[in-house]
């Protein structure tokens, strides 16, 4: 039976606590994040990665976006870029911006790939949930090629009942995160917001000797 709790700004103390227990154990949540609402699993639980990518209808090869409590937790999920940029990272994060960094070792959410795009949330009780769940895929709330869920009851029935828990803050029409790809020689935006946001990010990483 899926679980469903209410929240308003944020999870209760007892419900985050809960919440990461289920994500620990391999569990599957629908959950609201800084942007909109995503599926989300812990990202090194090969089974729980995968029971997403079935729920969606996923390539098998295609890679997931990764939420991170900090910069400390990326590097100790294997991300090997440079001190410098995670540095400049740092100087912008938490906020919507989604990095392709460099992976020492594939894990299960990278898909086999040896880069992975991570993020630290801009809400603090989603930071505060990877840092006691470890870090977590999240991906948008629907079928692959389909509208993604804006409310948990936008998604269809058949999916809510494949979710081990489902988080329900209300409405959230936010707009995805912006996607920047640091692997190449060039830094290029896979995704992009609005012109002000890109603006600063290419501020801050100028500061990267």
């Amino acid at each position: 039976m899926t679980r469903l709790w209410h929240i308003d700004d944020a999870p209760t103390a007892l419900q985050l606590s809960e919440i990461a227990k289920l994500l620990r154990e391999g569990s599957v949540v629908l959950m609201p994040t800084d942007t909109i609402y995503g599926l989300h699993a812990v990202a090194t639980n090969a089974d729980a990665v995968e029971r997403i990518a079935d729920l969606k209808g996923r390539d098998e090869t295609k890679p997931f976006i990764v939420l991170a409590s900090s910069i400390d937790q990326l590097r100790e999920l294997g991300i090997s870029a440079s001190p410098e940029l995670l540095a400049s990272l740092d100087s912008i994060w938490p906020a919507p911006l989604t990095a392709i960094l460099p992976l020492s070792a594939p894990i299960p959410a990278s898909r086999g790939e040896s880069t992975l795009a991570v993020r630290i949330p801009a809400l603090e009780w989603l930071r505060d949930l990877a840092e006691r769940s470890g870090p977590l895929v999240s991906t948008s709330a629907n079928r692959s090629g389909e509208p993604a869920a804006t409310v948990p009851d936008s998604l269809p029935r058949n999916l809510q009942d494949r979710l081990d828990a489902i988080v329900d803050g209300g409405s959230r029409d936010g707009e995805p995160s912006a996607i920047l790809d640091l692997t190449a020689a060039e830094p290029r935006f896979v995704r992009e917001r609005d012109h002000s946001f890109t603006q600063f990010v290419w501020k801050s990483l100028r500061k990267t000797p």
